[in-house]
């Protein structure tokens, strides 16, 4: 009996499997049938048929150079991607019409969210309209306080000193290799830990493995970008639907941080928030919803974490094919120590340190954490340089190729000068719509001067104390791993050796 019934959950989950597979098969058909996929894999422009082909990639080592390349050789500096249906520019005009003049016709929109809807959830970087404003108004007002940001200050130098400097230290008495990018992952992951979650995940010591929490958040980041890769969202719907390949990876990833999370929140409900300045604590006082305050204390942290690193990983691969510039920053931060009180330069100090903030802003010209942002257009219009795009087009603005088109930033705009973003020795900024790193209008970014002070802190503290040489020869034209953000492929290793003479 016990056997006629296995024999009969055997024939019923191989007769399932069968319909679902036909099903598939029918699915499959009817989109390859379908006017629209044959209109968007049957362009034959030559920018369309590099794409599908893959040629670019003899030419360019990556999509973002090719897209540069693009960019570049067109007379309005935008072009169209046919089988993408997407719009890409890097022309000023045109953002700054997306992101102020035309803003409510340019949201995330519906496409973005889905790609993201699992990992960010309704979080501030995937949402549109009341959410989003509710969003930003609660961050703004909390970011803006002196008093957490004297908060998210003390974790940052408390990281520094406690846990980067002695790291350094003993890699250079050891003449121990270290993978900068790694260093500094792990180093951001800390510090926006305990400002978000009021949680030290202890991920800057080495010795230690990487805690569950940061391998399912690198997992979950790099796994959602890659559905961003995929020919068409049905790709990776299917897999999601059938829970196989990368998404079930992904499933269990995110499945990882929504434990960790609201173990979190959970515990910090138990302890009261009213002593706590981390960002969970604070939102709490405003939002009693479990999932959404998971949802917005996760967008943070993928902010907090992998700007921060590349952003910093970028600066000091420069560094290493400019020494010129090191020599003059650090010119400007002994200068800095040596007036300074007890040899300690307050943060006062460090604001004012014009040309570390120069060539901060300058190494993100060339290699901004984000290389690109996409909104989709919800009705039929035209963009400043005559483009016409059509409702549910996506359009992006590419900071990668901006901060190297000649029309914006000169002959010059390939080379690595702070210099031009100084007059008379004060750092001058820019249209952020010429500069669209930290986004512009009304979506510019809410947490811009914490990350810059964070930046700034750490290069200071580096450069006052510590050399830095290459282990292999580098490029200034990296290769980037697939990702949220720009990940350098095979990390910056160096060597680390400690400056005779500090001052």
């Amino acid at each position: 009996m016990e056997k006629e019934t296995l024999q009969a959950q055997l024939s019923f989950l191989f007769f399932s499997f069968a319909v679902l597979f036909s099903l598939l098969a029918c699915l499959l058909a009817l989109i390859h049938m379908s006017k629209w996929w044959r209109w968007q894999w049957c362009c034959s422009c030559s920018i369309c048929e590099a794409y599908v082909t893959a040629s670019w990639v003899s030419e360019h080592r990556n999509l973002s150079d090719w897209y540069t390349h693009l960019l570049r050789s067109s007379p309005t500096g935008t072009i169209h991607i046919h089988v993408l249906r997407n719009t890409i520019t890097a022309n000023p005009a045109n953002v700054e019409y997306m992101l102020k003049t035309n803003f409510n016709n340019y949201p995330k929109g519906k496409p973005f969210s889905a790609i993201l809807g699992d990992f960010l959830g309704q979080g501030i970087f995937n949402v549109d309209g009341d959410q989003w404003m509710f969003q930003r108004k609660l961050a703004a007002a909390e970011m803006a306080s002196p008093v957490f940001r004297a908060f998210a200050m003390k974790i940052v130098s408390s990281e520094v000193i406690q846990r980067l400097l002695p790291l350094l230290h003993s890699a250079a008495a050891e003449k121990q290799q270290l993978d900068l990018q790694d260093v500094f992952r792990r180093f951001a992951f800390d510090c926006i830990c305990k400002i978000s979650f009021g949680m030290d995940p202890g991920c800057l010591e080495l010795s230690m493995p990487m805690s569950e929490f940061a391998t399912a958040f690198d997992r979950a980041s790099m796994l959602s970008a890659r559905r961003a890769a995929a020919p068409a969202p049905v790709v990776w719907r299917l897999k999601r639907l059938f829970n196989v390949g990368e998404e079930k990876e992904l499933r269990d990833a995110i499945r990882m941080i929504d434990l960790l999370a609201e173990a979190v929140i959970r515990q910090r409900r138990k302890l009261g928030v009213s002593s706590s300045n981390d960002l969970l604590s604070r939102f709490m006082a405003s939002i009693d919803n479990d999932r959404y305050l998971r949802d917005i204390i996760v967008s943070f942290m993928l902010a907090g974490r992998d700007t921060i690193s590349s952003a910093l990983t970028g600066f000091f691969l420069l560094l290493l094919h400019n020494p010129h510039v090191k020599s003059s920053i650090r010119h400007e931060i002994d200068a800095a120590f040596a007036s300074a009180k007890n040899g300690n330069a307050s943060l006062d100090r460090i604001r004012e340190m014009h040309y570390v903030h120069a060539a901060l802003y300058e190494s993100m010209r060339l290699f901004p954490p984000v290389q690109f942002d996409s909104k989709f257009c919800i009705g039929d219009d035209t963009l400043p340089d005559g483009a016409n795009v059509t409702k549910g087009t996506r359009v992006t603005y590419h900071a990668y190729a901006m901060g190297r088109m000649e029309d914006v930033w000169g002959p010059d705009c390939n080379e690595f000068r702070p210099e031009r973003w100084l007059n008379n020795g004060r750092f001058v900024p820019v249209s952020p719509f010429k500069y669209p790193v930290f986004q512009g209008g009304i979506r510019v970014c809410v947490g811009k001067e914490m990350a810059l002070m964070e930046m700034k802190t750490v290069i200071v503290t580096i450069l006052r104390s510590f050399d830095f040489g290459a282990v292999r020869e580098t490029s200034g034209s990296p290769k980037f791993a697939p990702g949220l953000t720009a990940t350098f492929a095979g990390g910056l290793p160096v060597l680390v050796h400690k400056r005779d003479h500090v001052k």
